[in-house]
């Protein structure tokens, strides 16, 4: 080797261990730092010098010019980054819904001393008073008042289960901008990373670290996949669908329920639209929803994971009642918490008070026509209306004492937007009043928590129920023990998958144990999928994360290769020196 050109071997190694230890003193700055990936020195030969080409020989005669700082790579594993990101979407999942079941059970007041099973009891005691003395003002108005506290109750956690949907619903909206940001942010990423890297030589090893994290926080709000290009460019999809592809971010979009204002996620390029007049673009998203909420929540199916999803499940798309819990259509309720204790708790109330209502309408004289019985009504204007199965009706001349002061049979419960019963006067001057029957198509006509009170009339005057028969003796026998008969009964099932039958008070209790199972079982898988996740994360930071003693190795070797390079200059620049002082005497 010329001596001149071993300068360039003592050049390479200072300037390449100067490089190395700049890498290694980054790598210890940021050994705190959340999402950064350890970089590692990788060195190569530099070109070597031909000097003859021999083809007998066994190599060429070459002679090299040193080392070479080829470039800082970023340490990380797919395979790892790809479990950390699902486990973690999957904790969220189950971080969510154990938060949802959590403020449930608050709403419900079963930790707070606030709990319905009182009210529930105070209102059967109630009528345990009520049947000792039915013809007591006292009695009756606290039969009157108990009921008013049950409904209350009731009502303001029906209302507090609403708001929370609300509640939901606006971090619904949230984290579907966030979303959006996220993916947008990728994209501005991407370009950055692709402008700096296109050189071939710099590695934008501080971008894709801010890429990375990204990913991971996208990673806990949907189940997501995602591929780097050779270009350095990532590709994303969500759900399966393509959200960062190319040069474009495909925005999740947010179609609004005219009817509860409640959000669903859709995917605007797989919807189709129409115009309206003024000029507003209208979708119509089926089939372009972001998740499927009628595929069954499996951990073997990947359909727990996001806490986007967990959200849209637990609220529910709209108020639930009891006309939800039918076989056939409790599944569309039964995966959401909230709806499904809507539904239950006023399904609850609903046989409560039609029971109830059904026991004083028998002590007013209210008849139900039978099998094949059929009632026909000449009204004043000639037309008629016809009775059939099932209607209920009654008349003046009936001998039931449970009537208002219009003569209609008194109702404890009535709803609040339309009557319990309608007055039809006959032709020849006969007062008949219809039960207008329960529609579940008109939600006004429902004995449902939203839209049910207690009767106004005995609130400001109790007595009005007398329980007094016409003849004078008091209503012990009938009214009163089917009364406490009512809370007794063993005919009322949870829900369609439930097979055994309790009482009012028993209804509610397995109301509340429900809640409570499905909370234990969701904080239990909690507690595993943050052990899995933790274990993931500490399995992924062996490869990513940054070591101290071994960058401190690192400083060190890189230290003496520089010392090295130094002391070997300094010999190449003595001799060099002495040659030349040599020649020249």
């Amino acid at each position: 080797m010329p001596l001149m050109g071993s300068l360039y071997v003592g050049a390479s190694g200072l300037q390449t261990s100067q490089n190395a230890l700049n890498t290694t003193a980054h790598n210890l700055s940021n050994v705190d730092t959340v999402g950064y990936t350890r970089q590692q020195v990788q060195l190569s030969s530099r070109p070597y010098v031909t000097l003859s080409v021999n083809p007998k020989s066994i190599a060429n005669k070459q002679y090299g010019l040193g080392v070479n700082y080829a470039r800082a790579k970023q340490v990380r594993d797919y395979f790892l980054d790809k479990t950390f990101r699902k486990e973690s979407g999957r904790s969220m999942f189950y971080q969510v819904s154990t938060e949802v079941l959590e403020e449930t059970e608050s709403l419900l007041g079963e930790l707070h001393g606030e709990n319905f099973q009182d009210v529930l009891t105070d209102f059967k005691d109630s009528v345990a008073e009520l049947a000792k003395d039915p013809c007591s003002s006292v009695t009756e108005g606290v039969f009157v008042q108990r009921a008013s506290e049950m409904i209350g109750r009731a009502v303001a956690i029906y209302q507090g289960l609403s708001d929370y949907q609300n509640n939901l619903n606006t971090q619904i909206k949230q984290r579907v901008d966030k979303i959006n940001k996220y993916g947008n942010q990728i994209l501005e990423l991407n370009d950055r990373i692709r402008a700096i890297e296109c050189g071939g030589v710099e590695k934008a090893n501080d971008l894709r670290d801010l890429r990375n994290q990204i990913l991971d926080d996208l990673s806990e709000q949907v189940s997501m996949t995602w591929k780097e290009d050779m270009y350095g460019n990532v590709s994303v999809q969500i759900e399966g669908v393509d959200f960062v592809k190319g040069e474009r971010c495909f925005e999740m979009a947010l179609q609004t329920d005219e009817n509860t204002g409640f959000y669903t996620p859709f995917w605007p390029q797989n919807a189709s639209y129409s115009y309206l007049e003024d000029g507003r673009k209208v979708y119509n998203i089926d089939g372009a929803e972001v998740f499927n909420l009628s595929i069954e929540i499996s951990s073997d199916l990947n359909t727990d994971i996001g806490g986007l999803k967990a959200m849209l499940l637990a609220r529910g798309d709209h108020r639930a009642d009891y006309t939800d819990i039918t076989p056939g259509k409790y599944g569309d309720v039964s995966q959401s918490v909230i709806m499904n204790v809507q539904a239950e708790l006023d399904q609850l109330i609903h046989n409560m008070v039609t029971k109830i209502n059904g026991i004083l309408e028998e002590a007013s004289g209210v008849k139900t026509l039978g099998p094949g019985q059929t009632l026909t009504i000449t009204l004043p204007d000639g037309s008629t209306r016809t009775l059939t199965e099932g209607d209920r009706y009654a008349t003046a001349s009936e001998d039931g004492y449970l009537r208002g002061a219009d003569g209609s049979p008194i109702q404890l419960f009535t709803k609040v937007t339309t009557q319990g019963y309608e007055k039809v006067t006959a032709a020849d001057g006969t007062e008949y009043w219809i039960y207008n029957k329960e529609d579940p198509q008109k939600q006004d006509s429902l004995y449902t928590l939203k839209n049910l009170q207690v009767n106004r009339e005995l609130m400001q005057k109790p007595s009005t129920l007398g329980f007094r028969l016409r003849e004078g003796s008091e209503d012990l026998k009938n009214t009163m023990s089917a009364l406490k008969d009512a809370f007794e009964e063993e005919a009322y099932t949870l829900n369609p998958n439930v097979q055994k039958r309790v009482n009012f008070i028993g209804y509610y209790d397995d109301l509340v144990a429900q809640v409570s199972n499905s909370g234990y079982a969701f904080k239990s898988i909690h507690a595993n999928q943050e052990v899995t996740v933790e274990s993931a994360f500490n399995a992924r930071e062996q490869v990513v994360g940054v070591s101290s003693d071994e960058e401190l190795s690192n400083m060190i070797k890189f230290q003496n290769g520089y010392n090295a390079a130094s002391r070997y200059i300094n010999v190449i620049s003595e001799m060099i020196e002495h040659i030349i002082n040599t020649l020249g005497t």
